[in-house]
C-alpha cells in the first residue's frame, strides 16, 4: 500500500517541529491518540469519543498513527473478530506533549 499523504516527507530544513508535526499533526491525531491512551481503543467507542470526524478520516488517520508506529492494531482471533488499538511504547513518548497541551488549554479556557 502506497502511503499518500502529500506531508509527510516534508521537511525542507531539517526541522524537529516540522518533524513531529509531520507526524501527529492535523485535527484528530492528537485526540485520536490520547482517546486510546484513556482506554477507549475500539473503532466504535473512538468514533463516539470523537463523533465529529468521519468514519473514512478516523480509519485514514488510524493507519497513519499505525504506519509511523504510534499505535498498534491488535486482531484478536475470534468471532466475530475483534480489532483493537494500543498506544506502542514509542507512542507513549508522547504522553508528556499531549499532557502539556491539555494543561495549556485548561488555563486558556479560563480566560
Amino acid at each position: 500500500m502506497e502511503n499518500g499523504r502529500k506531508n509527510k516527507d516534508f521537511n525542507p530544513h531539517n526541522c524537529p517541529v516540522t518533524h513531529a508535526l509531520n507526524i501527529i499533526g492535523g485535527k484528530w491525531k492528537i485526540l485520536i491518540i490520547y482517546a486510546i491512551s484513556k482506554n477507549c481503543n475500539r473503532f466504535s467507542s473512538l468514533k463516539r469519543a470523537i463523533p465529529m470526524i468521519s468514519k473514512q478520516m478516523l480509519v485514514n488517520q488510524l493507519r497513519e498513527l499505525e504506519a509511523d508506529k504510534i499505535i498498534d492494531r491488535v486482531i484478536f482471533a475470534e468471532i466475530p473478530p475483534r480489532v483493537e488499538y494500543k498506544i506502542t511504547e514509542y507512542g507513549q513518548t508522547l504522553t508528556p506533549v499531549i499532557n502539556i497541551l491539555q494543561d495549556w488549554g485548561l488555563k486558556d479556557l479560563k480566560k
